[in-house]
């Protein structure tokens, strides 16, 4: 890809102009949300540096994440989800943690050893949690093995970590860096990071004894095909998990949410989400990285989620899945499709300039 000139970041264009066109999408919003209630909490099971671990998911209903309201990432609607007026007290969060907790006892037999904490923004971010509700968490959960926390690279800190490991909790910090290109993060995605935040978040978090850094990469963000979205996952994996202090990388598919630049440029036929085809790919050409690299497709199997032809869609996930908790890559030798033809046509044939090749 050609490297931009200096002028296409003056004001009103570039990152800029991004943030206006979502700040005006994300103002359609008209759902409002209660501060005393989480936004989801699941049970499931996940992969972890110490092996597959019962877990216990919770995404926290904050003020939401602070880039998100200054106009935010081109494909991320969560900001859609948050509490009006921008601040949850520390009461009602503390509530939302007892909900959570109390449909945890109602689902399993035991406390789930691995606890995942998000915020759709940054939960190391005190204007979304404060300190006390920070420390209040880290004391609720100091019983359990390991934890994962949402934060942006800002806002990893080596003492905000500390309350969670004085308890002995292994703990992540999950990292939305999407890719290890700049260009890609700041003009696909529009986030405003390098990967020289990325990189320094891991240095202070590789300091704290029991705490690392999980990468979350965004598979396939728009303007990119289906082959540069390929290629720049395969490259981002491998350099993130090359730096020290980070050992997981979780490869998340696009997909298409509401009061996104993404929905809009889905319903004018200018985005599709990933094939899975796609995601096996990855996953199969980075089995060999020293470190974990594991993907949920959301939605996969729906046209707003990564899908194949809708017939063998299941089946890919399965084998995903599958690879996720054992990492054998040999569980997508087991898979295949008609439609893998087509798909190998849109990854040669596929251009910039007139995608998406087929819907």
């Amino acid at each position: 890809m050609s490297q931009p000139t200096p002028e296409v970041y003056e004001q009103g264009k570039g990152m800029d102009a991004h943030n206006q066109v979502m700040r005006d999408i994300r103002s359609r919003k008209e759902k409002s949300y209660d501060p005393h209630q989480p936004t989801r909490v699941w049970l499931d099971e996940d992969n972890t540096p110490d092996g597959v671990k019962r877990s216990l998911t919770i995404i926290l209903n904050t003020g939401g994440c602070r880039w998100a309201r200054a106009g935010g990432c081109t494909m991320c609607g969560y900001v859609a989800e948050s509490v009006d007026g921008g601040s949850v007290p520390h009461e009602a969060l503390m509530d939302q943690i007892e909900v959570c907790l109390e449909h945890e006892a109602e689902n399993a037999d035991e406390p789930a050893p691995l606890v995942k904490i998000y915020t759709s923004g940054s939960f190391l971010d005190e204007r979304e949690v404060g300190a006390d509700s920070r420390r209040a968490i880290a004391e609720t959960f100091g019983d359990r093995e390991r934890i994962v926390l949402e934060s942006l690279p800002d806002f990893v800190d080596r003492e905000k970590l500390e309350d969670f490991t004085q308890y002995g909790l292994q703990t992540d910090v999950a990292v939305g860096l999407e890719t290890a290109t700049d260009r890609v993060r700041r003009d696909c995605v529009n986030k405003y990071f390098d990967f020289a935040d990325f990189e320094a978040a891991c240095t202070d978090a590789a300091a704290v004894d029991g705490a690392g850094i999980k990468a979350y990469l965004l598979m396939k963000p728009p303007f990119l095909t289906e082959s540069e979205a390929i290629e720049d996952m395969v490259s981002s994996i491998e350099r993130c998990l090359a730096v020290d202090g980070c050992h997981t990388v979780s490869m998340n598919p696009c997909n298409v949410q509401r009061y996104t630049m993404v929905d809009e440029l889905y319903f004018n036929g200018g985005y599709r989400p990933p094939w899975l085809w796609s995601v096996a790919t990855v996953l199969e050409r980075t089995a060999h990285v020293d470190g974990l690299v594991v993907s949920d497709p959301v939605g996969h199997g729906t046209d707003r989620g990564a899908h194949n032809c809708g017939e063998c869609d299941d089946l890919v996930q399965k084998a995903i899945k599958d690879f996720d908790l054992r990492q054998d890559p040999t569980v997508f030798e087991q898979v295949d499709c008609e439609c893998k033809a087509t798909w190998e046509y849109v990854v040669e044939h596929e251009t910039g300039y007139n995608q998406p090749l087929t819907r």
